[in-house]
């Protein structure tokens, strides 16, 4: 179940409560390739270089705590661990596709920048 967050209570702000839950570095990276389809640890871990074990841990127990997020162990030797988004994660995609859009904008206006 999502984790209790106090952190917007005190102005009710839907924008503060939504970037509270995949806000963050790579919160909203996992998500996008987690938009792709189901992925191992070790996947994600090369599409995030810049990223260290410690810390994708760290944000892929946040985003399975909040809902977001499901991890599958496979009773297997060595043990296969899967993530994909729960079907609340994957209300995310217009919100994700966007920013994604954004970005390429916000790229291509730095480059004629220079």
């Amino acid at each position: 179940m999502a984790r209790k967050r106090d952190d917007d209570s005190k102005t009710n702000c839907e924008v503060e409560s939504a970037l509270g839950v995949i806000g963050g570095r790579w919160k909203g990276v996992v998500l996008y390739w987690l938009l792709k389809g189901t992925h191992r640890f070790g996947e994600l871990r090369k599409r995030l270089p810049n990223c260290s074990q410690r810390m994708l841990t760290l944000q892929l127990r946040e985003l399975e705590e909040d809902g977001l997020v499901k991890r599958t162990v496979y009773p297997e030797v060595p043990p296969r661990v899967e993530y994909a988004l729960t079907p609340f994660g994957q209300s995310l995609e217009p919100v994700l596709l966007g920013l994604r859009d954004w970005g390429a904008r916000y790229k291509r206006r730095l480059q004629r920048a220079v």
